[in-house]
């Protein structure tokens, strides 16, 4: 897998797609982009960054940066690991995504 380049906040830190994680200064913070009509702060976000779209954590994106990081993040997800590793974690994955979208936090 790979790392590719979105963007560097204001204060200097790199946003990154790393492995299938967006990542701020290579710490992840999310696996997934939530449009912004979904997200629960949604009104703090448009004031803060008025052309949000997407978020990824606590990480606004505009259409454009949004659509590259869901590039990377399905170019990440395309690339399967065989391994019994690779193989657990993404059933392990899928059981969690699973739960969480019938309730289970």
């Amino acid at each position: 897998m790979g790392t590719t380049f979105i963007r560097t906040t204001s204060d200097g830190r790199k946003v990154e797609v790393i492995d299938g994680w967006i990542c701020l200064n290579g710490v992840r913070e999310a696996d997934s982009l939530i449009p912004m009509e979904e997200h629960p702060n949604r009104q703090a976000i448009a004031r803060a960054v008025p052309g949000a779209t997407h978020a990824g954590g606590r990480l606004p994106f505009t259409l454009a940066e949004a659509a590259a990081v869901q590039g990377a993040l399905s170019e990440a997800q395309r690339q399967f690991d065989a391994s019994p590793a690779g193989i657990t974690q993404r059933l392990r994955h899928a059981v969690w995504a699973k739960a969480h979208a019938d309730g289970v936090e």
